[in-house]
């Protein structure tokens, strides 16, 4: 019989640490894989290095390829990713149907032998390979398209989302044949409508590249309007490509899809997504020893006196109340544990001056309205949000992420939409929900009185603040703990010499830092610390008087007369004495030992006191 101990555990991470394609609430849920083809032109006018040394368009989509590749495996290395090139004069894919295309991947989970082959592609040893193994011929994307279409039909298992990213510097790849061109957008469309995302990732050419000759008919229109659209500007910089791909290749999925009661009678359906989540280290996975492989775990549950299995219905929990066993069905606890249904219901409004800066707890969520689930929830979200922002409240709310969680309180602050002067999205609306402490979270602290400082140390010390101040960014600081551990892995998987050496930022920048104070610091040591202070030199230790109750006096020693010592020595009694007053008796009477052993020690008086 399992005993059950609480109502909920783990209750503070459950969307940080919740298992991928697992929702938050209500009947929702994603399922299936991601899926992301590259589709990389391999031209001649690809190959072509920048000025003053500058990587080529090629070079630049290798080293993008390849950052991709390890952040899939160490973020969803369950994904599928493929690379294929089109406009090479060797072709390979199934059964060389298309001529001119070159499957380098299939689609498949990203790994360490995948990147390799990707880093053999880097620098001009990659070009001469790239080139001996394909070449550069004719174009035709649309034979492209076709053969990655089959990649998609080949795959067995359910994707969730599927995603064509093509890279080029050539805006009329066919050199304006339009019957190519019609191909190519025909088989574009058929692509579309299976649910394949196509995004052009163009490159630097001479002249520009414009996208409305060709490519403007190809693309799929943004996903949502917090996506970035299409980019006329092309990507000149290894770092601006590299934005333009993390930006597309990952799918927005809410966590949860729930109702938000304003009222009776009166539901509005929102979306819950997670806007910062902590990294953390992989969970180690085990394997077996002679294959390799996973080890998967199974508990079984036995009845202690007959050893039988048991079933889970014959499991029952019990907790002890007025020392009395209660045993109760698993479905009964469950009852108890369910509070009510998943989903929001909305308290009232608070001016935005209640909520202080204490009361964030935990990362907020984002809620934004899901029109397809409920119709007319956008346009209800849309004006409470004005209304809210107008009148500086926030929306009191109570929130079960799931069945069986228990409610929490969540302050719904409104945010509006902001763009810059290119009319981009810089912030999307919607409400940030902020979870609330319950009145047990938040404690009083006994701080032990202190010396005050004097108004000349707090005036020294605000010239120091003031200098070290700096603009803080998140984004500017990895956890260099992560970084190593991802390092010492790629090193492990690639079969490097040594891993790559690692940027710690988090670590104080000392120059710079007695650059910007000057004297300031020894101006302060003068006003705060005593003239003979040294921090290098420890503190003396003191030691603990007797009337303390310190160990400073020695226990006292025992002393044994030599009859008292014969009496034990004719009775057989010597070991009954501790092993000090032995010692104590062997030095008095000078009977030498050579051994600390009781016994010795006995004999050698015995040796001494009856001869």
């Amino acid at each position: 019989m399992a005993e059950w101990k609480s109502f909920y555990q783990n209750d503070e991470e459950e969307e940080e640490e919740r298992e991928e394609g697992e929702e938050a609430g209500g009947d929702y849920k994603v399922t299936g894989r991601d899926s992301l083809v590259f589709l990389v032109d391999a031209s001649k006018e690809m190959f072509i290095k920048g000025e003053n040394g500058e990587p080529s368009n090629f070079d630049m989509t290798m080293q993008c390829v390849r950052s991709v590749y390890t952040s899939k495996i160490i973020s969803s290395h369950r994904d599928l990713v493929a690379l294929v090139f089109y406009g090479t004069v060797q072709s390979k894919n199934l059964r060389n149907s298309f001529k001119h295309v070159y499957v380098y991947h299939d689609l498949d989970e990203p790994g360490a032998k995948r990147v390799q082959d990707v880093e053999a592609l880097r620098g001009s040893t990659g070009a001469q390979l790239a080139a001996e193994t394909m070449g550069s011929g004719e174009t035709s994307l649309g034979d492209a398209l076709w053969c990655c279409s089959n990649l998609y039909s080949d795959i067995k298992l359910r994707l969730s989302h599927k995603r064509l990213m093509i890279f080029t510097c050539k805006d009329q790849p066919h050199g304006g044949d339009s019957a190519t061109d019609r191909q190519a957008r025909t088989k574009a469309s058929d692509l579309k409508e299976t649910g394949v995302v196509i995004d052009l990732m163009h490159l630097l050419k001479n002249g520009g590249f414009d996208v409305s000759l060709f490519f403007c008919d190809i693309i799929s229109p943004p996903e949502d309007e917090s996506e970035l659209g299409l980019q006329l500007e092309p990507s000149a910089k290894l770092e601006d490509l590299q934005k333009r791909v993390r930006a597309k290749e990952l799918k927005k999925r809410a966590i949860g899809r729930m109702n938000l009661c304003l009222g009776e009678g009166m539901n509005v359906a929102v979306g819950v997504y997670m806007m910062a989540v902590a990294a953390r280290k992989p969970f180690p996975v085990r394997l077996y020893r002679e294959t390799n492989k996973p080890v998967r775990s199974k508990t079984r549950t036995f009845h202690t006196q007959t050893g039988s299995l048991l079933l889970p219905s014959e499991v029952k929990k019990s907790q002890v109340y007025g020392q009395r066993q209660i045993v109760m069905e698993r479905e009964e606890v469950d009852t108890i544990k369910k509070f009510d249904d998943a989903g929001l219901v909305l308290f009232g409004f608070k001016p935005m001056d209640r909520l202080k800066l204490h009361h964030h707890i935990r990362s907020s969520v984002f809620l934004y309205p899901e029109e397809d689930q409920v119709a007319g929830s956008a346009c209800l979200l849309t004006a409470l949000l004005k209304k809210c922002s107008e009148k500086n409240v926030f929306a009191l709310c109570r929130y079960i992420p799931r069945r069986n969680n228990p409610p929490r309180f969540m302050a719904l602050v409104p945010q509006r939409e902001q763009t810059d002067e290119g009319r981009i999205q810089i912030t999307p609306p919607g409400f940030n929900g902020i979870f609330l402490p319950f009145a047990d979270d938040i404690r009083t602290l006994d701080i032990p009185p202190c010396p005050a400082a004097s108004g000349a140390q707090v005036q020294k010390m605000k010239e120091i603040v003031s200098k070290l101040r700096f603009k803080y960014r998140s984004d500017s600081f990895e956890n260099p703990v992560l970084q190593q551990h991802y390092r010492n892995l790629e090193a492990l998987a690639l079969d490097m010499m040594a891993p790559e050496n690692i940027d710690d930022f988090i670590m104080p920048k000392v120059d710079q830092m007695d650059m910007r104070l000057g004297p300031l610091v020894q101006e302060f040591k003068d006003l705060v610390y005593p003239a003979d202070y040294n921090p290098d030199s420890k503190p003396a230790v003191k030691r603990k008087t007797a009337d303390a109750g310190g160990g400073a006096d020695k226990k006292p020693k025992v002393e044994v007369s030599e009859e008292e010592l014969k009496s034990h020595a004719q009775e057989g009694t010597l070991e009954k004495l501790t092993v000090p007053v032995l010692k104590e008796a062997c030095k008095q009477f000078g009977v030498r030992t050579t051994g600390t052993k009781k016994q010795e020690l006995i004999d050698a008086l015995i040796a001494r006191l009856l001869p």
